[in-house]
């Protein structure tokens, strides 16, 4: 466990979803308590939880969400918000939920994804609300809704762990409160 709490190995988890261009400005280690992702797929088959294109596809519509907490990694770009997990961790998957087509727009799959990365990476101006609260112990509750109705349950721990692997933990997590705050309803 004690490994996530460490900066080079966060940054090799963000690169694997970065935009192109994009470096991280600030990230930390954080605890998602609750998240609600959705999408709609075009021109896709489903085969177990990865979309493939065709040409006699159809549309998928999907829901990911857990209720229970895990680790993330939190970090901030100067156009994009990610939020990638720790680990790999199971996620309910309910298909052809009702989500509101008018929130979500329609993705058309044109090469193989993956549902699993679904809900990572948001441009900065996708956020609608940001509430930020004082928890317990120094910690921060940050509840983020997303323009698409995707929302995250967070709490940023106010110490980045232990061994000291994510030295700039502090400086990092009040850039992203700041960033987030300036989101603020």
């Amino acid at each position: 466990m004690s490994e996530i709490f460490d900066e080079k190995r966060m940054r090799q988890q963000f690169a694997q979803y970065l935009p192109a261009g994009e470096t991280v400005r600030a990230g930390i280690h954080a605890i998602a308590k609750e998240s609600t992702v959705r999408g709609i797929f075009s021109g896709c088959i489903l085969d177990d939880l990865t979309l493939f294109p065709s040409e006699r596809g159809e549309t998928i519509k999907v829901q990911k969400s857990k209720q229970s907490t895990y680790d993330v990694y939190i970090g901030i770009t100067s156009y994009y918000l990610l939020i990638v997990e720790c680990e790999e961790y199971m996620h309910l998957y309910d298909f052809d939920a009702d989500i509101g087509s008018r929130a979500v727009a329609v993705t058309e799959v044109r090469e193989e994804t993956s549902l699993k990365d679904l809900g990572i990476c948001y441009p900065l101006d996708e956020i609608q609300r940001c509430e930020v609260k004082k928890g317990w112990m120094g910690s921060i509750k940050c509840n983020l809704t997303m323009k698409n109705g995707d929302t995250f349950k967070l709490l940023l721990p106010k110490l980045g762990g232990l061994g000291g692997g994510m030295p700039h933990h502090t400086q990092y997590r009040d850039q992203i409160i700041a960033c987030l705050s300036a989101r603020r309803p």
